[in-house]
């Protein structure tokens, strides 16, 4: 039986009689092998549950990867994208709009950005980390003020900024980069959290530094606050940029708008994107004050269908719904809870994280086999190590649905480590 409920999209789409693992079929003979086999065919979503093409419900505790801010099928944002896009869908960068323009002030307002601060639109957050690439390279990369060229880039061990060839060369993981190397010069990556090797790599070489303040895809490693300011400090007395990357914990992941706010510095750059638009895609790159807001010139970058009026009505209309709904009071509140309680789980060796980003080591390597559990029992996590699950739920997230998670979680455990035992004989 088809358990596709009917939609507009029905009439495009032959959905008769095919199961999940007809999709999957048809998956595997049409589209790129880049992402593995898919683990599940969704076809429907309200709020944090989503539904498979079999009917099955789960408790989406992933989000998207920290993108549907507001779960799935938002009333207000839907509705704001389709009046939006039976208003004006798209134009080019040779014009703008009111929600370009008004997404841009509210996005310097919330990052309490200082005079002749700017913003750039991108689709996604390896597009706005490649903007502040060549932001950084702009800063003295041709040695244009005479004195020493800044070729230096400094990024972290662990650090993940995203796929395309310059975010490449930020991503630290060598499994990303060695197939496409040469990738873009001049990129250092230094231990992930020592200030003295900070203090060390930061000289008058030195570009830009790129700092995640919670590193997600390594498993959701926080910096402390001191390692901020002291990364504001070299850098600024070095003269290079400090470019934080909030693509993942930004617009209320960790119950503030930045998960930087705490550290009370000014960067020069911030980039954002995942839960900015909902669920919709876009990506933006926050330059504060006058300086650095103009080292990229017209011609110097651009794109297509960056900042066009539907993708920044779906940022407004997510914006306004955090605002309105006291989403980053319930960010802080579950977050706290189901930090909380996960340390108390047998088998759960360390919580971490800020808000509702939260990553938990176990006790074995049963992450993997954790993710396959939970599917099986209506859940959806993340492994990005063979210990560590990583959970960015959406916002709304209640405390019902996190105690929900807690009760199936033992089970969850004991089966993973059956199955990883079973696999290794």
């Amino acid at each position: 039986m088809n358990t596709i409920e009917k939609s507009p999209v029905t009439e495009l789409v032959e959905t008769t009689g095919h199961a999940g693992s007809e999709w999957l079929a048809r998956y595997s003979s049409s589209l790129m092998g880049v992402f593995g086999t898919p683990q599940r065919v969704l076809v429907r979503g309200a709020g944090c549950l989503v539904w498979d093409a079999d009917g099955k419900e789960y408790l989406d505790l992933l989000g998207g990867i920290a993108v549907n801010a507001l779960g799935h099928a938002h009333p207000f944002v839907t509705s704001v994208i389709s009046s939006q896009l039976a208003t004006l869908g798209h134009v080019s960068n040779f014009f703008t709009s009111p929600t370009q323009v008004a997404l841009a002030e509210k996005l310097l307002a919330i990052s309490n950005a200082p005079a002749g601060s700017k913003v750039f639109f991108a689709n996604s957050g390896t597009e706005a980390n490649e903007a502040a690439f060549k932001l950084a390279r702009r800063n003295g990369g041709a040695g244009e003020s005479g004195g020493t060229p800044r070729t230096k880039i400094i990024a972290l061990e662990g650090a993940f900024h995203g796929r395309t060839m310059g975010a490449l060369a930020l991503t630290a993981k060598e499994a990303y980069r060695t197939p496409f190397e040469p990738l873009p010069g001049g990129v250092v990556h230094i231990p992930f959290g020592d200030i003295d090797a900070l203090r060390a790599a930061v000289d008058n070489t030195t570009a830009a530094v790129f700092l995640e303040p919670i590193q997600g895809e390594a498993g959701v490693r926080p910096l402390s606050t001191e390692y901020l300011k002291i990364a504001r400090e070299v850098t600024t007395a070095a003269g290079a940029l400090l470019i934080l990357d909030e693509v993942q914990t930004g617009i209320g992941r960790t119950g503030k708008w930045l998960a930087s706010e705490d550290s009370g510095i000014v960067p020069d750059a911030i980039t954002l994107a995942k839960g900015l638009g909902g669920g919709f895609p876009i990506g933006a790159l926050i330059t504060f004050g006058e300086k650095t807001s103009s080292l990229l010139t017209p011609g110097q970058h651009g794109t297509t269908f960056g900042g066009n009026p539907v993708a920044t009505a779906a940022a407004l209309a997510t914006l306004h719904a955090v605002e309105s709904q006291g989403v980053l009071e319930n960010v802080r509140t579950v977050g706290a809870y189901l930090r909380r309680e996960l340390a108390d789980v047998d088998g759960v060796t360390e919580v971490r994280g800020d808000g509702l980003l939260i990553g938990f080591d176990l006790d074995a390597d049963i992450a993997p086999a954790m993710v396959t559990a939970g599917l099986e029992a209506g859940f959806i996590i993340n492994s990005p190590g063979p210990r560590t699950i990583r959970i960015a739920p959406p916002l709304i997230l209640t405390q019902e649905q996190a105690d929900r998670f807690l009760a199936a979680l033992p089970e969850l455990i004991a089966t993973a480590k059956a199955q990883t035992t079973k696999d290794a004989k």
